[in-house]
């Protein structure tokens, strides 16, 4: 639908830019509405750089694996991530869990069955 160039140039700004609001979301839990600091920053950008690390890795080894496996990498990427933001906003460690837990099985039974629907056993999208 779009041009080589445009999906070059998404390929890059896709991971920066979900990488940086994942980063700053994380930075305003930690500091739980305060004031920003030079650590909080700090924090902002780390967690910014891991995420686009990690999303740009997932991105590359996903399309080349199974949809059962395809669907578990992205539901444990999301309910990951999202466990990491809730254990921002100082909730026990147990409810941190629990909650990332539920959103990556929601999430992997809406990607399994995605990929199940469009793909066949090997990976192929069917058109």
């Amino acid at each position: 639908m779009f041009s080589e160039r445009t999906h070059r140039i998404a390929s890059v700004a896709v991971p920066v830019v979900l990488g940086l609001v994942y980063g700053y979301w994380a930075a305003a839990n930690q500091r739980s509405g305060g004031e920003i600091t030079g650590w909080n920053l700090l924090f902002g950008f780390v967690t910014a750089f891991a995420f686009m690390v990690l999303y740009v890795g997932i991105r590359a080894l996903a399309p080349h694996m199974r949809r059962e496996l395809h669907a578990i990498l992205w539901a444990s990427f999301t309910g990951g991530a999202f466990g990491f933001l809730y254990s921002l906003t100082d909730k026990s460690i147990v409810r941190s869990v629990l909650m990332g837990l539920v959103v990556g099985a929601v999430w992997f039974a809406v990607l399994f069955y995605r990929y199940y629907t469009h793909e066949d056993a090997e990976g192929h999208r069917i058109r």
